[in-house]
């Protein structure tokens, strides 16, 4: 019986002090962390967004206008990719 004696006021204040607290810390935090994104975030997002549609639409246009022009580009880019794994390979 004496350890539970013991141990009674410890675990009083750990369910007084300590819980709530702790508690609030929890919830706060998860509170901050479903908020999203500020306004500034998001039109940094949407901004970012829409340069990389028009990269994405550039890097297509660029590669029709190789294809176009020099059919066998790709083919070459991959022997040269393969020559240059070759070279680092035997180094």
């Amino acid at each position: 019986m004496q350890f539970f004696e013991f141990m009674f006021v410890p675990t009083i204040l750990f369910l007084v002090v300590v819980v709530p607290i702790w508690l609030s810390m929890h919830y706060s935090s998860v509170k901050r962390s479903s908020r999203g994104l500020k306004k500034e975030d998001r039109e940094t997002v949407d901004h970012m967004l829409e340069t990389v549609d028009k990269l994405t639409d550039r890097i297509a246009t660029l590669e029709t206008l190789l294809d176009s022009d020099h059919p066998d580009w790709r083919q070459q880019q991959a022997r040269r990719r393969q020559a240059d794994m070759n070279q680092q390979r035997s180094q």
